[in-house]
């Protein structure tokens, strides 16, 4: 079993309904694409709840596409972890992932 090890969950007013272990923006959103991400759902939340993200430690992330332990991650367009390409690092993945929506955990920087 995969474990979390948060440091630092805090929480922030969600603007749309967010699902568990997604990478969440500024702007209590589901994170854009390459962009840098404020932390990781910890909590489904409804638009409008204040939603708990974890900012620091370790999370479970979801995957977007096939990811390599020690692979430098950003957020795909669905908030998604995959391998950076050009964007903003958000971690670095803890474990392999073979392909979407597979449980990983991210070493949040």
């Amino acid at each position: 079993m995969k474990t979390e090890q948060p440091i630092l969950i805090t929480t922030i007013k969600a603007s749309s309904n967010i699902n568990k272990h997604l990478f969440i923006g500024f702007d209590g959103d589901l994170c854009s694409a390459a962009a840098k991400s404020f932390g990781v759902s910890n909590a489904d939340s409804d638009s409008g709840d204040e939603m708990p993200v974890m900012a620091e430690g370790i999370a479970l992330v979801l995957s977007g596409a096939a990811v390599s332990q020690s692979d430098p991650v950003e957020s795909d367009a669905n908030a998604k972890a995959i391998p950076v390409s050009a964007g903003e690092i958000n971690g670095y993945a803890l474990d392999d992932a073979s392909g979407a929506d597979e449980l990983i955990r991210i070493k949040l920087v």
